[in-house]
């Protein structure tokens, strides 16, 4: 299942479930425990996942074709976004058109398309239900009594302590899922050896051992290049609040500079409004003449009387 002239570097759950020697195992397996059937490792699996499309704002996103169904799978180790389901939906638009000849969209008989469906792993530290469901109709401004258009995203808590039947099932995704949270562990207590840590207590543990024993080096590189990409996400969020709040304050200060420059240009001319009808008062004019000759109010004016 392996795919060529790979961009960047996979994480290791994209390497478990796509890329690895024995990733077509793991992934009917994973496929089982999510279906309840038991497709057998003869089972065509064919690996169509898009490079080069950031729609899930994420590269860890693991993409076949099985069982005439199109099956997309996603690893969340940060907050769910709930605009999954319209990023599912663009990615799966392109998908169509990848398996798609150009021409078949143009028959005037059915064409004939796999099934999609999309789930995605939580295994964050926020506390977060068990399983939940996302709709793309959730979204629309407008809810008609009909929905013309639907896609729902299954998201699956696979943290240990909220996993349950998948983790059951799964052996693979319960030993990957106790991997992320020795991982976790060990770089808090070693910020500088953790990755490398994790990777020997998991193997004495017997947790992913044999395919740990086989790509530990690559497995570190991997979590190094999962961390850098994190930090730099949270790195450009943090400038970009600061930015915000900078411009925000400039804004503000923008604004009071002339909106006090207006009242007082407006202040200003009312004092010289004032001044010229006292003027015209000395001539005689009447209230109503002296307040069109100067803009002012006839109430303004008869207060100049007293």
């Amino acid at each position: 299942m392996s795919t060529a002239n790979r961009k960047y570097k996979d994480s290791v759950f994209v390497d478990l479930f796509s890329e690895d020697e024995k990733a077509k195992e793991n992934f009917l397996s994973l496929y089982n425990a999510l279906h309840g059937t038991n497709l057998q490792l003869s089972c065509p699996v064919e690996n169509i996942k898009l490079d080069n499309v950031m729609y899930m704002n994420i590269i860890n996103d693991v993409s076949c074709l099985v069982d005439n169904k199109i099956i997309v799978l996603a690893e969340h180790q940060s907050t769910i976004n709930e605009n999954m389901p319209l990023r599912f939906l663009q990615y799966i638009a392109r998908l169509y058109e990848k398996l798609q000849k150009p021409t078949d969209r143009y028959l005037r008989t059915l064409s004939k398309i796999p099934t999609p469906e999309f789930y995605v792993f939580y295994n964050g530290i926020e506390d977060y239900p068990q399983t939940i469901t996302l709709k793309l109709s959730d979204a629309f401004i407008t809810k008609p009594e009909h929905i013309p258009l639907e896609l729902t995203v299954q998201v699956l808590n696979i943290n240990n302590d909220k996993g349950g039947e998948i983790l059951k099932t799964c052996k693979t995704l319960d030993e990957y899922s106790l991997f992320v949270e020795e991982v976790r562990i060990q770089t808090r207590l070693d910020t500088e050896n953790g990755f490398t840590n994790a990777v020997k207590i998991c193997i004495e543990k017997g947790i992913l051992k044999e395919y740990l024993e086989r790509k530990a080096r690559e497995v570190i590189n991997m979590l190094v290049a999962e961390y850098d990409y994190d930090t730099d996400i949270a790195v450009q969020r943090e400038e970009a609040g600061k930015i915000a709040f900078a411009q925000g304050i400039s804004q503000g200060i923008s604004q009071g500079i002339s909106q006090g420059i207006s009242q007082g240009i407006s202040q200003g001319s009312h004092q010289k409004a004032l001044e010229t009808a006292k003027n015209l008062l000395q001539f005689g004019l009447s209230v109503e003449n002296i307040a069109k000759a100067t803009g002012l109010s006839q109430e303004d004016v008869r207060e100049l009387y007293s």
